[in-house]
């Protein structure tokens, strides 16, 4: 079993679709299969396998504590080894036809609270040259209106609407979206224009670096940690969460969810219908604090 455990490792790692973590993703999950079946089984003929097997090994990793997410990669790992097994002749039946993986437990979106965003745009000090005053109006757009990175990254000076308050977000399938923006975003904005045209701008894209070039994804990411890490103890700290933190407080103060996911751009509601466990929570946490026999 072991050299055919080999062989398919270097057949997937000829493909070059997997990277290298992935095929030793690949290799512990396969050897870790292995070390159940002779330790517990004793066998290393992949033709006695069976399904019974193969569940009493999902049974044993669940009462290791192992979550969910980690079985279901290792029964991936398992159905694409006997994939290759099945192709070459290896094997005659495949005993992970009948398996179903356990459910994996959603995880609720990390956000930042009112008060440490309210802490960023009131004491933390955004310097007045023109990276600080882009930097500012990035972190209030992905705020007050819960885009993407990538959307913002392709937003054009064309997008923003500052007569009828709005921005123009072009977003997955190239779907196009109107979103609401604030006055007091609106005057940022318009100091941000009046320093942007001091770079010497060679695009129309709306957020450039300081030399008048387009700006890139892993500048505004960093952008974003680096402010964040002042007011958060947050472990993620990315332009996503502040998406999340859009959708959480926007439900917190009595938004519908239909518009969070029109704002969002979701295309079912179920994506949106996350948020509502974040709402959840804090109505537990303010019944246990206010209810006389919580």
């Amino acid at each position: 079993m072991h050299q055919h455990i080999e062989n398919f490792c270097n057949h997937i790692q000829h493909q070059k679709r997997y990277s290298n973590h992935t095929i030793i993703a690949y290799k512990n999950d396969l050897a870790q299969f292995q070390h159940y079946l002779i330790n517990v089984y004793q066998i290393n003929n992949l033709k006695e396998v069976k399904t019974t097997i193969i569940r009493s090994w999902i049974v044993e990793l669940l009462q290791e504590g192992i979550t969910p997410q980690s079985i279901n990669r290792k029964i991936s790992s398992l159905k694409s080894f006997y994939k290759y097994l099945l192709k070459n002749n290896i094997v005659e039946e495949n005993p992970l036809l009948k398996i179903t993986a356990p459910k994996s437990s959603k995880r609720l979106p990390v956000f930042v609270n009112e008060k440490e965003m309210n802490q960023l745009f009131t004491q933390v000090e955004f310097s007045n040259d023109f990276e600080g005053i882009r930097d500012r109006l990035i972190i209030e757009l992905f705020y007050n209106c819960g885009i993407r990175l990538s959307e913002l990254i392709h937003l054009s000076i064309s997008d923003v609407d500052t007569y009828e308050l709005t921005v123009k977000v072009i977003g997955k399938r190239n779907k196009e979206r109107i979103i609401p923006i604030t006055n007091a975003f609106k005057k940022n904005y318009t100091i941000y224009i009046e320093a942007r045209e001091k770079t010497n701008p060679t695009t129309n894209y709306l957020f450039l670096t300081k030399n008048g070039k387009n700006i890139y994804e892993k500048l505004v990411y960093r952008m974003v940690n680096n402010y964040l890490s002042i007011v958060t103890t947050a472990t993620k700290k990315s332009p996503h969460i502040l998406r999340h933190t859009f959708a959480t407080h926007m439900l917190n103060n009595g938004a519908e969810l239909n518009t969070i996911k029109e704002i969002l751009g979701h295309t079912n509601l179920s994506a949106t219908q996350v948020y509502t466990h974040n709402t959840i929570e804090k109505l537990k946490e303010i019944y246990k604090q206010a209810h006389p026999r919580a």
